[in-house]
């Protein structure tokens, strides 16, 4: 028997389901998309005019999300249905305030967002309370301290501000003498400027792995189910993804230990939707790193590898509908940068790099480039994860980025 019907209405009318994304970059803009499939409403925000997500939504808005009397004024007038937070720079307690008052569900709750934006609130909550293993770590908001701080947990170590994404203010400090220039890189890095930082020890881990989490509504039961996609490797430069590949080969005492681990922190976190967990792998050991709740730049993968992109199955998950994690091809991502420090970018090369059957691209739109902004992405299918990331890497040197 089925629990409950998931009712939607129409767009641009009375009837309409509302969503207000958070944040609109490149994933938020393919969670639009895929809502809109659905025949929801989604309206855009973000700190800057025309970004990715604003170019697909129906309505969008240029607001400071930190802010917290901006936010809530956006909210009110809105008056969305589902608020999906997509990046760090939020005034979360105004979110947590709005889900206490009942006037819309955040996603996946306001707890998760709270916590997973700062990482010594997700920190704390993995090692301290659920006892998941991490590497060793201290929190310093000032300079004495964290010198003290790298002393302490020695060297090499890996500093990052507790909010920032994308490696920004992210350093690997190998000795003394570099101390202090990590801790101004992690001040002018990180995306709110709250003056922490956490110092991490390096970990002897042969691979990372994104392993996409989804909690979702069973159709029957109307019980939370937790489901997971085949685990996803990944190679990053300076703390930023640079290529992905779906499946990553790993022993199944890893890849249940990497299970038990998602579903415990997620759980912790409530909700539904998808949580993209990142844990460090050697042999049968694995450790926990972050987790995000929303998809992760390296799902990307997903678009090509299977039958519901991560990004579909976040839309299904937040709605309250099933949702099929199989993975139907070996795939790989990687990314095109601008290259550039400049605005009005062209793109050219989309023939040849698009001449293989087995590859596709996504250009994000965003409006001004930089050397290190990711601008698109290439995919790539084949018959082992070897190919489909030599494949996908020569798709994206194919793709030319010029100024106008």
């Amino acid at each position: 028997m089925i629990y409950m019907s998931v009712t939607i209405g129409t767009p641009l009318q009375a009837s309409a389901f509302k969503v207000l994304l958070l944040g609109s970059g490149e994933l938020g803009k393919e969670v639009v998309i895929s809502l809109q499939r659905l025949g929801v409403e989604v309206h855009a925000a973000d700190r800057y005019d025309h970004a990715p997500a604003m170019q697909v939504a129906h309505y969008s808005y240029t607001l400071n999300m930190a802010d917290a009397e901006e936010l809530k004024q956006l909210i009110e007038q809105v008056k969305p249905n589902l608020i999906i937070p997509e990046i760090e720079a939020i005034a979360t307690q105004v979110l947590v305030d709005i889900e206490q008052q009942n006037i819309a569900t955040v996603i996946p709750s306001a707890k998760a967002v709270n916590l997973t934006m700062n990482r010594e609130g997700i920190r704390r909550l993995a090692a301290e309370e659920l006892g998941l293993p991490t590497s060793a770590y201290r929190f310093a908001d000032s300079i004495e301290s964290f010198r003290a701080a790298c002393d302490d947990i020695g060297y090499p170590n890996f500093v990052k501000p507790v909010m920032s994404s994308s490696g920004k203010g992210q350093s690997r400090v190998k000795s003394f003498d570099e101390v202090d220039a990590a801790w101004e890189y992690a001040q002018t890095g990180g995306r709110v400027n709250q003056g922490k930082v956490i110092v991490e020890s390096q970990i002897d881990f042969v691979f990372e792995i994104t392993l996409l989490t989804v909690r979702a509504k069973n159709a029957e039961t109307g019980e939370i189910e937790t489901q997971y996609c085949d685990p996803i490797g990944h190679r990053q430069d300076a703390g930023d993804y640079v290529e992905s590949w779906q499946p990553q080969a790993m022993t199944t005492a890893a890849l249940d230990e990497s299970k038990r681990i998602a579903h415990k922190v997620t759980a912790a976190l409530g909700g539904c939707g998808i949580f993209g967990v990142e844990l460090f792998v050697k042999g049968d050991k694995v450790w926990f790193s972050e987790v995000s709740p929303r998809p992760h730049d390296t799902g990307l993968v997903t678009l090509a590898s299977q039958f519901q992109s991560e990004f579909e199955l976040h839309a299904r998950a937040i709605l309250g509908l099933p949702v099929n994690t199989t993975r139907h091809s070996v795939a790989a991502s990687a990314v095109i940068y601008a290259g550039v420090d400049d605005r009005n970018l062209s793109f050219s090369g989309l023939n040849l790099a698009l001449s293989h059957p087995d590859t596709d691209l996504r250009l994000f739109g965003k409006p001004e480039g930089f050397k290190r902004r990711r601008m698109g992405v290439a995919t790539a299918r084949a018959e082992t994860t070897d190919q489909a990331r030599e494949l996908a890497l020569h798709t994206a040197t194919q793709v030319s980025v010029q100024q106008n």
